[in-house]
Protein backbone atom coordinates (compact mmCIF):
# COMPACT_ATOMS: atom_id res chain seq x y z
CA UNK A 1 0.00 0.00 0.00
CA UNK A 2 1.41 3.41 -0.99
CA UNK A 3 1.84 6.28 1.45
CA UNK A 4 -0.91 8.23 -0.29
CA UNK A 5 -3.29 5.23 0.10
CA UNK A 6 -2.46 5.00 3.80
CA UNK A 7 -3.23 8.69 4.23
CA UNK A 8 -6.50 8.23 2.35
CA UNK A 9 -7.48 5.38 4.68
CA UNK A 10 -6.65 7.44 7.77
CA UNK A 11 -8.73 10.31 6.47
CA UNK A 12 -11.68 8.05 5.64
CA UNK A 13 -11.82 6.34 9.01
CA UNK A 14 -11.16 9.35 11.24
CA UNK A 15 -14.03 10.14 13.56
CA UNK A 16 -16.30 12.77 12.05
CA UNK A 17 -17.51 13.87 15.47
CA UNK A 18 -14.06 15.12 16.52
CA UNK A 19 -12.94 18.71 16.01
CA UNK A 20 -11.28 19.22 12.66
CA UNK A 21 -7.88 20.79 12.08
CA UNK A 22 -7.33 23.40 9.37
CA UNK A 23 -4.41 24.80 7.45
CA UNK A 24 -4.57 28.08 5.54
CA UNK A 25 -1.63 28.55 3.18
CA UNK A 26 -1.11 32.14 2.05
CA UNK A 27 0.99 32.92 -1.01
CA UNK A 28 2.31 36.50 -1.20
CA UNK A 29 2.84 37.47 -4.84
CA UNK A 30 4.32 40.52 -6.59
CA UNK A 31 3.99 39.72 -10.27
CA UNK A 32 1.43 38.30 -12.69
CA UNK A 33 3.98 35.63 -13.66
CA UNK A 34 4.17 34.45 -10.04
CA UNK A 35 0.39 34.30 -9.83
CA UNK A 36 0.26 32.24 -13.03
CA UNK A 37 2.85 29.75 -11.76
CA UNK A 38 1.09 29.29 -8.39
CA UNK A 39 -2.33 28.99 -10.06
CA UNK A 40 -0.98 26.34 -12.43
CA UNK A 41 0.63 24.44 -9.55
CA UNK A 42 -2.48 24.48 -7.38
CA UNK A 43 -4.85 23.59 -10.21
CA UNK A 44 -2.81 20.91 -11.97
CA UNK A 45 -0.76 19.39 -9.14
CA UNK A 46 -1.58 20.34 -5.55
CA UNK A 47 -5.36 20.06 -5.45
CA UNK A 48 -5.41 16.79 -7.46
CA UNK A 49 -2.79 15.34 -5.08
CA UNK A 50 -4.86 16.34 -2.04
CA UNK A 51 -7.92 14.79 -3.67
CA UNK A 52 -5.97 11.55 -4.12
CA UNK A 53 -5.09 11.77 -0.42
CA UNK A 54 -8.78 11.80 0.47
CA UNK A 55 -9.28 15.52 1.04
CA UNK A 56 -12.24 16.12 -1.23
CA UNK A 57 -12.87 19.84 -0.83
CA UNK A 58 -10.19 22.52 -0.84
CA UNK A 59 -10.97 26.22 -1.09
CA UNK A 60 -8.77 28.60 -3.08
CA UNK A 61 -9.38 32.34 -2.80
CA UNK A 62 -7.70 35.54 -3.97
CA UNK A 63 -7.19 38.96 -2.49
CA UNK A 64 -5.68 42.04 -4.10
CA UNK A 65 -3.88 43.86 -1.29
CA UNK A 66 -3.55 47.28 -2.94
CA UNK A 67 -2.25 48.87 0.24
CA UNK A 68 0.59 46.34 0.29
CA UNK A 69 1.01 46.28 -3.50
CA UNK A 70 0.80 42.52 -3.57
CA UNK A 71 -1.62 39.75 -4.46
CA UNK A 72 -2.54 37.00 -2.03
CA UNK A 73 -3.75 33.48 -2.72
CA UNK A 74 -5.38 31.66 0.20
CA UNK A 75 -5.65 27.87 0.22
CA UNK A 76 -7.99 26.43 2.88
CA UNK A 77 -7.36 22.74 3.64
CA UNK A 78 -9.57 20.85 6.12
CA UNK A 79 -8.22 17.81 7.97
CA UNK A 80 -10.14 15.43 10.19
CA UNK A 81 -7.31 15.60 12.73
CA UNK A 82 -3.80 16.93 13.32
CA UNK A 83 -2.45 13.40 12.84
CA UNK A 84 -3.65 13.40 9.25
CA UNK A 85 -2.19 16.86 8.67
CA UNK A 86 1.29 15.83 9.79
CA UNK A 87 1.27 12.86 7.41
CA UNK A 88 0.40 14.92 4.33
CA UNK A 89 3.82 16.35 3.39
CA UNK A 90 5.66 12.98 3.65
CA UNK A 91 2.93 11.46 1.47
CA UNK A 92 3.25 14.20 -1.15
CA UNK A 93 7.01 13.66 -1.32
CA UNK A 94 6.30 10.06 -2.37
CA UNK A 95 3.54 10.96 -4.83
CA UNK A 96 5.31 10.69 -8.20
CA UNK A 97 2.34 12.11 -10.11
CA UNK A 98 2.42 15.19 -7.90
CA UNK A 99 6.15 15.62 -8.45
CA UNK A 100 5.64 15.40 -12.20
CA UNK A 101 2.59 17.66 -12.43
CA UNK A 102 4.10 20.29 -10.15
CA UNK A 103 7.64 20.24 -11.54
CA UNK A 104 7.61 23.85 -12.81
CA UNK A 105 6.77 25.12 -9.31
CA UNK A 106 8.62 22.55 -7.23
CA UNK A 107 11.88 22.90 -9.19
CA UNK A 108 11.82 26.69 -9.59
CA UNK A 109 15.21 28.40 -9.56
CA UNK A 110 16.27 30.61 -6.65
CA UNK A 111 16.18 33.70 -8.88
CA UNK A 112 12.80 32.85 -10.39
CA UNK A 113 10.85 32.00 -7.29
CA UNK A 114 7.07 31.49 -7.67
CA UNK A 115 6.20 33.74 -4.70
CA UNK A 116 7.71 36.42 -2.49
CA UNK A 117 6.92 34.43 0.64
CA UNK A 118 4.48 31.87 1.90
CA UNK A 119 2.88 31.61 5.32
CA UNK A 120 0.95 28.83 7.01
CA UNK A 121 -1.83 29.34 9.55
CA UNK A 122 -2.92 26.34 11.63
CA UNK A 123 -6.28 26.25 13.38
CA UNK A 124 -8.42 24.03 15.60
CA UNK A 125 -12.11 24.07 14.72
CA UNK A 126 -14.42 25.62 17.30
CA UNK A 127 -16.14 23.11 19.58
CA UNK A 128 -19.45 24.74 18.62
CA UNK A 129 -18.80 24.06 14.94
CA UNK A 130 -16.38 21.11 14.82
CA UNK A 131 -16.67 20.46 11.08
CA UNK A 132 -16.35 22.78 8.11
CA UNK A 133 -19.40 23.37 5.93
CA UNK A 134 -19.76 23.83 2.18
CA UNK A 135 -21.60 27.07 1.35
CA UNK A 136 -25.08 26.77 -0.13
CA UNK A 137 -24.92 29.42 -2.83
CA UNK A 138 -26.52 29.57 -6.27
CA UNK A 139 -24.68 32.41 -8.01
CA UNK A 140 -21.68 31.84 -10.34
CA UNK A 141 -18.29 31.70 -8.61
CA UNK A 142 -17.34 35.04 -10.15
CA UNK A 143 -20.17 36.85 -8.29
CA UNK A 144 -19.68 35.34 -4.86
CA UNK A 145 -18.10 37.13 -1.93
CA UNK A 146 -16.11 35.17 0.64
CA UNK A 147 -15.38 37.15 3.79
CA UNK A 148 -12.42 36.09 5.90
CA UNK A 149 -12.35 37.68 9.34
CA UNK A 150 -9.48 37.59 11.81
CA UNK A 151 -10.09 38.65 15.42
CA UNK A 152 -7.00 39.27 17.50
CA UNK A 153 -7.40 39.26 21.27
CA UNK A 154 -5.71 41.70 23.69
CA UNK A 155 -4.53 38.78 25.85
CA UNK A 156 -4.79 34.98 25.79
CA UNK A 157 -7.52 35.08 28.44
CA UNK A 158 -9.60 37.65 26.58
CA UNK A 159 -9.09 35.75 23.32
CA UNK A 160 -10.56 32.63 24.95
CA UNK A 161 -13.44 34.78 26.17
CA UNK A 162 -14.19 35.78 22.55
CA UNK A 163 -14.10 32.12 21.52
CA UNK A 164 -16.56 31.39 24.35
CA UNK A 165 -18.78 34.15 22.99
CA UNK A 166 -19.05 32.16 19.75
CA UNK A 167 -19.47 28.78 21.45
CA UNK A 168 -21.26 29.22 24.80
CA UNK A 169 -22.73 32.61 23.88
CA UNK A 170 -24.01 31.03 20.64
CA UNK A 171 -22.77 33.69 18.25
CA UNK A 172 -22.35 30.72 15.91
CA UNK A 173 -26.06 29.99 16.26
CA UNK A 174 -26.83 33.59 15.34
CA UNK A 175 -24.77 33.31 12.16
CA UNK A 176 -26.57 30.08 11.29
CA UNK A 177 -30.01 31.55 11.93
CA UNK A 178 -29.23 34.50 9.67
CA UNK A 179 -27.85 32.19 6.95
CA UNK A 180 -24.32 33.55 6.77
CA UNK A 181 -23.16 30.30 5.15
CA UNK A 182 -20.03 30.07 7.28
CA UNK A 183 -17.41 27.64 5.99
CA UNK A 184 -15.42 27.35 9.23
CA UNK A 185 -14.63 28.87 12.63
CA UNK A 186 -11.15 28.24 13.99
CA UNK A 187 -8.77 29.04 16.84
CA UNK A 188 -5.31 29.89 15.51
CA UNK A 189 -2.72 27.62 17.13
CA UNK A 190 0.21 28.76 14.94
CA UNK A 191 0.44 31.87 12.78
CA UNK A 192 1.87 35.36 12.50
CA UNK A 193 -1.01 36.92 14.45
CA UNK A 194 -1.83 35.54 17.88
CA UNK A 195 -3.86 35.17 20.00
CA UNK A 196 -6.33 35.02 17.16
CA UNK A 197 -9.46 33.39 15.79
CA UNK A 198 -10.61 33.27 12.17
CA UNK A 199 -13.82 32.47 10.36
CA UNK A 200 -15.07 32.51 6.79
CA UNK A 201 -18.60 33.52 5.76
CA UNK A 202 -19.96 33.47 2.19
CA UNK A 203 -22.51 35.46 0.21
CA UNK A 204 -24.20 35.36 -3.19
CA UNK A 205 -22.80 38.82 -4.07
CA UNK A 206 -21.86 42.17 -2.51
CA UNK A 207 -25.48 43.28 -2.06
CA UNK A 208 -26.28 40.01 -0.28
CA UNK A 209 -23.32 40.55 2.06
CA UNK A 210 -24.45 44.07 2.95
CA UNK A 211 -28.01 42.87 3.62
CA UNK A 212 -26.78 40.08 5.91
CA UNK A 213 -24.56 42.35 8.01
CA UNK A 214 -27.36 44.89 8.30
CA UNK A 215 -29.65 42.16 9.65
CA UNK A 216 -26.90 41.02 12.01
CA UNK A 217 -26.37 44.49 13.47
CA UNK A 218 -30.11 44.95 14.01
CA UNK A 219 -30.73 41.50 15.49
CA UNK A 220 -32.13 41.54 19.02
CA UNK A 221 -30.00 38.62 20.19
CA UNK A 222 -26.80 40.24 18.92
CA UNK A 223 -27.63 43.44 20.79
CA UNK A 224 -28.19 41.41 23.93
CA UNK A 225 -25.08 39.25 23.51
CA UNK A 226 -22.73 42.13 22.67
CA UNK A 227 -23.94 44.08 25.73
CA UNK A 228 -23.29 41.28 28.24
CA UNK A 229 -20.67 42.36 30.82
CA UNK A 230 -18.79 39.07 30.58
CA UNK A 231 -18.05 39.61 26.87
CA UNK A 232 -16.65 43.12 26.95
CA UNK A 233 -13.22 44.19 25.63
CA UNK A 234 -12.37 40.74 24.27
CA UNK A 235 -11.18 41.86 20.83
CA UNK A 236 -8.18 44.01 19.99
CA UNK A 237 -8.27 44.08 16.20
CA UNK A 238 -10.58 42.93 13.39
CA UNK A 239 -8.98 42.27 10.01
CA UNK A 240 -11.67 41.75 7.35
CA UNK A 241 -10.79 40.62 3.83
CA UNK A 242 -13.28 40.19 0.99
CA UNK A 243 -12.04 37.37 -1.21
CA UNK A 244 -12.88 36.16 -4.69
CA UNK A 245 -12.96 32.47 -5.61
CA UNK A 246 -10.41 30.91 -7.94
CA UNK A 247 -12.10 29.20 -10.89
CA UNK A 248 -10.50 25.87 -9.91
CA UNK A 249 -11.54 26.03 -6.23
CA UNK A 250 -13.71 23.14 -4.98
CA UNK A 251 -16.25 25.53 -3.46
Amino acid sequence: MTAIMVLHSLYTFAMVASREFYQIKVYHLKTTDQEQVVDEFLKQAYLPALHRAGIAKIGVFKYNAQDLQEKLIYVFIPFKSYKIFEKLEPALEKDLQFQKDGANYLNAAHNKRPYERMESILLNAFSGNPNFNLPKLSTPLSERVYELRSYEGPTEKLFKNKVDMFNKGDEIGLFKRLNFNAVFYGEVVAGSRMPNLMYLTTFENKADREAHWKAFGEDAYWKKLSAMPEYQNNMLRNDTRLLTVADYSDF
